[in-house]
This record gives structure tokens, sequence and C-alpha cells, in this order.
């Protein structure tokens, strides 16, 4: 090979290798800048992200709204905001007072067991049937069921108060009360299915409307405030006869007692 074949072979050599350093510098620049960019829309979705969240979180909720929202109590309720059920046409000054929470399984257990007892002993005139109904369990293991499945049971009230019994039985029943940390009450969907098992309810437009508008959820809440004040009531269910908190009875036979204890029967 000549010295002239050889210095331009070398040449051509040098030049390829440039040319070749030139486009791998050309393309790590390519790679650098499609690396920032990508970081800075990263950061920018993670900002957007975060701001996103914020303002969802810092959203009014339906139940916030609720809250001041005009209150709309029940047919069958008295006092503020209609936040006293009392049930019964038995002239007696006996009363029968239960403090429950639609998502508790101890309610759902004494409902079960004790329920029937209960409603034909207001029935037959023993006493008078008052419920007061909380919320707590929604803010302890989040979640809007409680609340929810109350502001039904405000619209089955509306509708009578054998409604109201009936469609509460349903709510405790083995077969649709869901675990306490299932919040499945917080369905409309769902509350409407345990509804169509209740007579009174069943195909009833006037209640599905409440339901779903949530006619009763600023009644709900004032309820679940009376709760929240009620004295000597440390869990649920609790029952009171005439005022004074007893052991909450496991049968029908310990129901039977406690009134007989307390001077309700003989």
């Amino acid at each position: 090979m000549s010295k002239r074949n050889s210095h331009a072979a070398k040449t051509a050599a040098r030049e390829r290798l440039r040319a070749e350093r030139e486009r791998q510098a050309k393309k790590a620049k390519l790679r650098r800048q499609i690396i920032v960019a990508c970081s800075i829309v990263g950061v920018l979705a993670a900002a957007g992200g975060v701001g996103y969240a914020i303002v969802q979180a810092n959203k009014p909720s339906g139940w916030d709204k609720a809250a001041k929202a005009k209150v709309v109590a029940p047919a069958n309720t008295s006092g503020k905001n209609g936040t006293t059920v009392t049930i019964g046409e038995s002239g007696t000054d006996n009363v029968v007072h239960l403090y429950e929470d639609p998502r508790c399984p101890g309610c759902a257990a004494f409902e079960q067991s004790v329920g029937e007892a209960v409603n034909k002993g207001m029935k037959d005139g023993d006493y008078k049937l008052s419920f007061t109904i909380g919320t707590f369990l929604d803010d302890r293991l989040s979640g809007e069921g409680s609340k929810n499945a109350l502001s039904a049971l405000g619209a089955a009230l509306n509708v009578s108060t054998d409604a109201f019994l009936d469609y509460k039985e349903a709510l405790y029943s083995a077969e649709h009360h869901p675990e306490e940390t299932e919040d499945k009450f917080a369905e409309d969907d769902y509350l409407l299915e345990v509804a169509d098992t209740v007579a009174a309810l069943k195909g009833n437009k006037e209640f599905q409307d409440a339901v779903k508008k949530g006619t009763y959820d600023a009644w709900a809440l004032k309820m679940s405030d009376s709760f929240q004040k009620a004295k000597d009531v440390e869990s649920t269910p609790t029952v009171k006869i005439n005022g004074k908190v007893i052991e909450t009875p496991g049968t029908p036979a310990e129901f039977q007692k406690a009134l007989k204890d307390a001077g309700v029967t003989k």
C-alpha cells in the first residue's frame, strides 16, 4: 500500500471516528434532554397529582353539605330536629330506650336474638320504645355506611313506625348485615335491595326517592349528634329501662327478667 493510500485511509478512518463520536454525542445529548424533560413532566405530574388530591380532599362532600342543610324531619318524630323517636300507643310512662349504630355487629346480634321480644312488649303496651341512633363507626372505621343507613331509616320512619321497625330488623338480619369493616350500607342500591324485603317499602317510590336524594341526611346527622350527647352511653347496643342503663340482655328471657327487675312487668 502506498504512503498516499495509507494516509488517505487513516484520514478516512479518523473522519469516520469523528463522525461517530459526533453522532454518539448528539445521541447522548438527546437522551439527557429526554430524561430531563421526563423528569420535569414527572415532577409536574406528581405536583399536579398532589394538588388534585388536596383539592379533592378539601372538596365538600355530600355529608359536609348535609351538615349545613335545612333539616327535614321524618314523620313520627318529635323534639328539636325530630331526633326523638318514640314508638308505642300505650299510656304507660315506662320506656325502653335503645342506643345503636347501623354498622354495629353487636346491635345486629341483639336485634336477631332479642329484637322480636322488645317489639312485642311495646305492642303489648308494657312500655314505649325509644331509639337514638349514632354513626360513630363511620369515623372509627372510615366510610359513611352508618350515616347513609340512618338516613334510609328516616325515610322508612316517614312511611310508618312499622316500616321503620321492619326495615331496621332487615338491615340487622344475618342475611343482610355486613361485617362492620365492610361499608356496604354506603351504597344506596344495597339499602334499597334490603328495603325490597319489607312489604311497606317494596316498590315505594317516595321512600326510594328519599334514599337516593338523601332527603333525611341532615336529620341523620342531627340524630347522630344526639347520640353523642347521650349520658351513660359508652358502647352499642346500650339498653335503658326508664332512664337506667341495664346489662345488655342476650336472650328474650334475660330481657324479660330485666323488665321485671325494673318493675315494668310482674
